[in-house]
């Protein structure tokens, strides 16, 4: 058994790429006879909003895909994060960083490629690892407030994907605490994952990339490292990943056209081989269907008369 979960961030309705991953992740849980938990990604208090929450939870009401337990809230879980922070500056691990996004992108694009693996875009290149105490005093009399980097020494991680098969990656020094405090998003869900007890992460393959940096992290706190199961993203029409441009892209939205939810998960289905086109098979059927092996590999384009407009 392998508990999984669904972990939007609420700062913006979900779209049907969303809820298509969260269907996955549903039935690879349920297929499985384990637990399928939401935990609420609202780290980023500024763009993070409760009706964005609430809109989800009642989304995945409508398409019929349950969850144990209460309602999980990164926002309610500082303190684990600062102990998992504290534990790792207190065994060296870790360095503050003065570099800006900007600078950090302008010196990955000219860094010369990973000798070991893929690194993950905008990989950082080591600038303020070697700063002294003199450096550090400059830069921050200068008014720049320092985020918190860990030392990755160069590790190479590599992992078997339920889908995307073997990926190996060479880890940066990533941030685990931004320069206004927050715990980075690579920390927050490693310490979540371990303490919900998550023996499987589903989610859009558009984040395989940053999975060694988790895995290598999770295994320097000597915590659980779940499986992964990390599935194509969904497109519009005209190829671009799926947005509000694209026109009916909420389950709301799709209501508004006329279909229901039940219709809507069936296309689901559909698109992940578990149905004949216009078949609704109940969601206990669909449990007993759902195979691994047979999703396709490939990105899902959005039909085009699921979409009522494209827009510049």
């Amino acid at each position: 058994m392998a508990d999984g979960r669904f972990a939007p961030s609420p700062t913006a309705p979900l779209h049907l790429g969303n809820l298509r991953t969260a269907f996955i992740a549903w039935l690879a849980a349920r297929s499985s006879g384990s637990r399928f938990l939401y935990r609420s990604d609202d780290m980023d208090q500024v763009a993070c909003r409760s009706e964005h929450e609430l809109s989800a939870l009642r989304d995945l009401q409508a398409l019929g895909l349950d969850h144990d337990g209460e309602v999980v809230r990164q926002s309610e879980r500082a303190e684990l994060y600062r102990d998992a922070i504290d534990r790792l500056i207190a065994n060296d691990l870790t360095y503050p960083c003065y570099c800006t996004r900007r600078e950090v992108l302008a010196e990955a694009s000219e860094s010369i490629a990973a000798p070991h693996g893929a690194r993950p875009t905008g990989a950082y290149a080591g600038t303020c690892r070697t700063l002294d105490r003199a450096g550090r005093q400059e830069r921050e009399t200068s008014g720049r407030a320092p985020s918190l980097r860990l030392r990755s020494e160069g590790s190479v991680v590599s992992f078997t994907d339920r889908l995307a098969g073997i990926y190996e990656g060479e880890i940066d020094d990533f941030v685990i605490r931004r320069a206004d405090g927050t715990p980075a998003y690579n920390l927050a869900v490693v310490i979540d994952d371990a303490e919900q007890g998550i023996g499987e992460v589903v989610r859009g393959d558009d984040l395989l990339e940053t999975t060694p940096r988790q895995i290598h992290l999770a295994r320097l706190m000597g915590v659980n490292i779940p499986g992964y199961l990390h599935v194509p993203l969904v497109l519009g029409p005209d190829g671009e990943r799926l947005a509000k441009r694209h026109g009916a892209v909420t389950l709301d939205d799709q209501r508004a056209m006329g279909r229901t939810p039940t219709e809507i998960r069936s296309v689901f289905a559909h698109s992940l081989g578990l149905c004949e086109q216009n078949e609704q098979p109940s969601l206990d059927e669909l449990i007993k269907r759902f195979d691994v092996a047979r999703l396709p590999r490939e990105v899902w384009v959005l039909p085009d008369d699921m979409a009522s407009s494209v827009g510049p």
